[in-house]
């Protein structure tokens, strides 16, 4: 097999590359990927959809100062191929697009380069790109940015993203109007007279099966006849968007396979890369590997997601590759490294610092607290801390950084003050950082667990009527579809009430807090009411409510103190977040916390209410997920 021929071939308007394991065909000059020949079957790729075909990179941009987060769609297609490496070890393909002023309103002005890398032996091949904005390009919004291979329709049917997130996928066709009923939104689709009978009366929605980029290393289809499977591995996360734990895309009904770089998916404006006239900037995005494998019986089929497993842990040993023949992507002789401690300083915890187990440690741009979530750019490194919250973060590209962590169990962000700058070869140690997370005094009670998630509270049983049967009895319950309107079937007539010491948050503390439909079909803000006592009150002292939300979409999160009816509010966030994770059936979005100073004068020595008030309500997936919320008494006296 190691033995097998790489050879590259223009044929007029295509240009084919083989390495005796697959065969790759492209549009010439244009990069478009029209056919992969793999294992006997002559293109596992579909060319007769209506509308996108084969594999492409594209994008979606909109002009500077747009406020929306979808544009024109541009299906990427070079000027010019340049093979720029071919010898007995790898072939490497450069399509590149030039933009000018007479494609302004056709094309996103951006230089790009995409590259394909085929090597010797090696199943599958490798795609990255070099996106450039150069000084003399108009300023413009990039929304989005992926590669995407539609897969044959008629040869893969069944989709893995993780271990117990896999299954039957229904066909492309029972998505159709004649077949299928449009939910609440495009994407949502009730199957109704669905081909396969098996899956009448389920949901499909491409939302379902998005991952969160710390997860998303490879997902993809395998196929019965013959037993192969198609599979997108992601070795690295640096190059994408938002951190750790923003959320996209993966593979879905069509059957559709994406690597995606950038979009605003469950995060909302923040995320879209925004230009102004001038800026240069330079990116490289990828590469990632497209892995094919096969195995002799049908009956071991499903062995093919275990395969793949094992092969994406092998690329992440590899990264950061050597074998890229652009420049502008970093070898691991060119990067540096950086280490240290994180200990947790909460006197009303312990008196001496607690060990930062398992935080999330991170490189990214310089910016504010908590900015990397943001962050949209530049490249972020991440990883987590061990027992004793020491850390190690490799392969970090040249440039200026802020570390940023958070750890699990406690509220807030920390920030590294002093800024890094990695030059090619450095093993930076840090030493011990203290993280001092948000408090003023002891903890009088709390609701939730602080871990930037709605996940511990109470997930409902979806309607009947919109089964996803995987999520049936699965962990990720809060994937159903349809959740946000089980709150007024819970709660008909009143808003929910949570009573401190006696409620269970797993149970009596809804996982979001949204609009209630009324009968006339709008939609009306709902208040929700947390009830405690006070045995003693220090009239004099200011006590403090902690408000962690996990996601908000359109919100604007009021609180009052004992009277829902008092204007102004104690307080208003104001409009707040666009992440839609309640509509697209994610546990979390952009994180947020407040901290709201109640006068003791507010209170009484008896039972006192919170109410919290969602302000906005104009559709069904406005709304809170909260992570925790926590009083806290004035500071006791040292």
């Amino acid at each position: 097999m190691t033995g097998c021929v790489l050879s590259t071939s223009v044929q007029g308007d295509l240009v084919v590359i083989d390495n005796g394991i697959l065969q790759l065909t492209f549009t010439n000059p244009g990069g478009i990927i029209r056919g992969i020949q793999y294992n006997g079957i002559e293109n596992l790729l579909e060319l007769n959809n209506k509308d996108l075909n084969g594999g492409f990179w594209d994008l979606n941009w909109s002009e500077a100062g747009s406020s929306k987060t979808r544009g024109k769609f541009d299906t990427i297609e070079g000027t010019k191929l340049e093979v720029v490496v071919e010898n007995e070890e790898q072939v490497e393909l450069s399509f590149t697009r030039v933009w000018d002023a007479s494609v302004q309103d056709e094309q996103a002005p951006l230089f790009i380069d995409r590259r394909f890398v085929m090597l010797r032996g090696s199943s599958g091949f490798y795609s990255y790109a070099i996106f450039e904005h150069l000084k003399d390009f108009p300023g413009f919004n990039l929304n989005t940015t992926r590669i995407a291979f539609m897969l044959k329709k008629d040869t893969f049917h069944y989709m893995a993203i993780s271990d117990n997130r896999q299954r039957y996928m229904p066909l492309p066709d029972d998505r159709l109007p004649e077949r299928g009923q449009q939910l609440a939104y495009p994407e949502a689709v009730l199957l109704v007279d669905p081909i396969e009978p098996e899956f009448k009366g389920e949901v499909d929605d491409k939302y379902q099966y998005s991952c969160e980029n710390k997860d998303n290393q490879v997902h993809g289809w395998i196929c019965f006849d013959p037993p192969v499977g198609f599979w997108q591995i992601t070795p690295s996360n640096e190059f994408r968007t938002g951190g750790p734990f923003k959320q996209d895309l993966t593979s879905h009904v069509n059957p559709t396979t994406l690597a995606i770089f950038v979009t605003s998916h469950y995060a909302g404006e923040d995320l879209v890369v925004k230009f102004q006239s001038g800026e240069v900037w330079k990116k490289v995005l990828g590469p990632v590997f497209i892995y094919l494998n096969s195995v002799p019986d049908r009956d071991d089929a499903l062995s093919l997601w275990d395969d793949a497993k094992e092969k994406m842990k092998k690329e992440v040993q590899s990264w950061p590759y050597s074998f890229p023949a652009s420049t502008d992507f970093q070898k691991s002789d060119q990067r540096g490294t950086v280490r240290g401690k994180l200990m947790v300083q909460d006197r009303y915890i312990n008196n001496d610092p607690i060990l930062a187990e398992a935080a999330y440690v991170g490189l990214a741009p310089p910016g504010d607290v908590g900015s990397w979530q943001r962050e949209c750019k530049g490249y972020q490194f991440w990883t987590t801390a061990d027992e004793n919250g020491s850390f190690v973060i490799n392969n970090i590209q040249t440039g200026d950084y802020n570390l940023y962590a958070w750890v699990p169990g406690f509220i807030g962000d920390y920030k590294y003050e002093s800024p890094l700058t990695i030059i090619p070869g450095c093993d930076i140690d840090i030493g011990e950082l203290i993280f001092e997370p948000p408090r003023d005094g002891p903890t009088m009670w709390e609701i939730g667990i602080p871990d930037r998630t709605a996940e511990e509270f109470y997930v409902p049983d979806p309607n009947p009527k919109y089964i996803n049967k995987l999520y049936v009895n699965h962990p990720d319950r809060f994937r159903q579809y349809g959740l946000w309107e089980r709150y007024a079937d819970l709660y008909p007539d009143k808003d929910l009430v949570y009573t401190v010491g006696v409620d269970d948050y797993r149970k009596d503390w809804f996982f979001a807090q949204v609009t209630r439909k009324t009968d006339d079909n709008a939609y009306k803000s709902t208040t929700w009411q947390i009830k405690f006592n006070l045995d003693n009150v220090d009239q004099a002292g200011t006590y403090i409510l902690r408000l962690a939300l996990a996601s908000a979409h359109n919100s604007d999160l009021q609180v009052r103190i004992n009277d829902p009816d008092v204007n102004p509010p104690v307080f208003s966030s104001g409009v707040i977040g666009a992440d839609n994770a309640i509509a697209r059936h994610g546990i979390r979005g952009i994180y947020w916390l407040f901290s709201v100073d109640i006068a003791g004068s507010q209170l009484i020595q008896a039972e006192n209410t919170i109410f919290l008030t969602q302000a906005r309500s104009s559709s069904p997936f406005q709304g809170i997920m909260y992570d925790y919320i926590r009083m806290e008494s004035p500071p006791l006296v040292s």
